[in-house]
């Protein structure tokens, strides 16, 4: 039996934030840039939830991450 990761939009929100924050990819790049970093398997399950979000693949990940708090302000 193949253990395949239950993907959410909280998950690939999480995911998305960690790759900006370690600076893997930018808010700028599309939704599509994160394809690389999900292995290929999952990855039409990552397109069912962006898509059932109403997300496209080429909006950006800034989209995706939405607004950020910083505690250093």
């Amino acid at each position: 039996m193949i253990n395949v990761l239950q993907y959410s939009m909280s998950l690939i929100q999480d995911e998305a934030r960690q790759l900006v924050q370690t600076g893997v990819v930018n808010r700028q790049q599309p939704i599509y840039a994160l394809c690389k970093y999900i292995p290929a398997r999952e990855w039409s399950c990552v397109e069912c939830v962006l898509e059932n979000n109403d997300y496209l693949l080429r909006d950006r990940i800034g989209d995706l991450l939405g607004r950020e708090d910083w505690t250093n302000d």
